[in-house]
This record gives C-alpha cells, structure tokens and sequence, in this order.
C-alpha cells in the first residue's frame, strides 16, 4: 500500500484498538518512558500497524491524557506529579459524589442496589478469609471495582459516566488504582474495613433518598485513595504493584 493510500485510509476498528491497547500497555507498564518521544513511523514499527491506526491511537491517548501533543510534532510521554495525581483523586470524588447524590435524588433502581448488596456481601464474605491482607487482594479488585460501577450506574446519568470514563482514563484515578499497593502496607486491613463500611453507607444513604449524606461519603470515600497513594509513595514495593508507576515523578527523599 501506498503512503498516500496509507494517509487517506479509515483503521479498521479491530486494528485501532489493537493499536490503543498496545501503546497504552507500553506507557504504563513502563517500556514508554515519562518524556519519549513517540512519532507514528517508530510506533507503527513497533507494533507492525499502519500509521493511520497509529495515529488515531496516539490521539486517544493524548485525550485521555497520557501523552503530550508536541509543538514540532508526535507526542511525548506525560509524566506525572503528586499534586496532578491529588487532583485526578479530587476530581473522581467529586463526580462520584455527585452520582450518588443523584441516585439518592431520583430513587434508586431497586434491582441495581440489590446487586450492590450482594456485591458488598462478596467483599465480606473475602474479608471473613484469612487472605486479607495478602493475596486476597487479587480477588477484592474486581469487586471494588464493580461495586464502583454499579454506584455510577445507580445515579441514571450518561452524561455523567461519560465524564467519569474520561476521568478514570488518567492513570491512578480509578477507584482501584491503589488497592494493590495497599496489600503491602501494615495499615492495610484498618483501610479496608473503612473502605467497607463507607461503601455500606453510602448504599444506606441512597436508600433513604439523603443526597447530601450519599454524596458527603462518596466524597469522603476518595480521600481513602490519597491515604493510599501517600503511603505508597513512602514505601517503594508498595509503589511498584501501582499500573503506571513508573510515570510518577517523585520527589527527593528529602524534599
């Protein structure tokens, strides 16, 4: 195929995506380094894709604000600091709080707060076990993270999961994304029974139509994720279990 041909082509689906996985794969596993360059050539090498894929994959990235448009052109890896990191936790707890206000609001999906329910009683019933902390944690993930979606999907609001998508896309914002690091800390199960008995709460509030309770605690709730991410940047096999750690710029230890 000819360059021009390559230019004015439309990336079948399956090969953009293939192309956003792998890029982002590479960022945050750390094979992309914070300030490389990337260009469509280098990349489209690397993964074996035509550039038109490349390109559109570089471009989503940059929305979801793991890359840097460069002013001579390509991208750049983004890194980021501790107070951009803060600010992506603020912002998440911001919009979940705003969820759950609004599912308090406009009543709540009776069958949606059924499988929150069931959800928790998973996380407890893996708390009941001898595996937390520790290797239990591999198993607590999936369900924080689900228990997360379903609160987002009890406030009845597109508009407001898409904000939350494109929150989430920045590395370290998702309700998730120190959990494994938590597994490491001595704190570990004192954060988890609080983190369990917010997320009962906040279904209670829901429940009994309390917007402003529902969304106190979910604003509330984030700040578990910056205990979390202070903790870890103290303690650097912590550190390492976080996707996209290598991104981090830390400061000196004795800053």
């Amino acid at each position: 195929m000819s360059a021009l041909a390559d230019e004015g082509a439309e990336p079948s689906l399956s090969q953009t995506v293939r192309a956003l996985l792998a890029l982002r794969e590479a960022v945050l596993e750390g094979a992309l380094q914070p300030g490389e360059r990337i260009s469509e050539p280098s990349m489209a090498k690397r993964i074996g894709l035509s550039r038109t894929p490349i390109r559109a994959a570089l471009m989503r990235l940059e929305e979801e604000g793991l890359l840097d448009a460069l002013p001579t052109g390509g991208y750049a890896v983004r890194a980021f600091t501790e107070g951009d990191i803060l600010d992506a936790i603020e912002i998440r707890g911001v919009l979940e709080g705003t969820g759950a206000r609004l599912a308090a609001e406009r009543g709540a999906s009776p069958e949606l707060l059924a499988q929150a329910r069931a959800c928790l009683a998973e996380i407890d019933a893996l708390m009941a076990e001898d595996r937390l902390p520790g290797d239990g944690f591999q198993d607590y993930v999936p369900l924080n993270a689900r228990f997360h979606a379903l609160l987002l999907d009890l406030a009845q609001s597109p508009t407001l999961a898409r904000q939350m998508e494109r929150a989430t896309a920045i590395p370290f914002a998702s309700p998730s994304a120190f959990v494994m690091a938590q597994s490491q800390l001595s704190e570990a199960r004192t954060i988890l029974t609080l983190a369990q008995e917010q997320h009962r709460a906040v279904i209670e509030a829901i429940e009994h139509r309390e917007g402003a309770r529902a969304e106190s605690l979910m604003r509330e709730h984030a700040k578990l994720a910056i205990r979390n991410l202070r903790l870890a940047l103290e303690n650097r096999r912590a550190l390492g279990l976080v996707k996209g750690a290598s991104l981090i710029r830390l400061r000196p230890p004795d800053s």
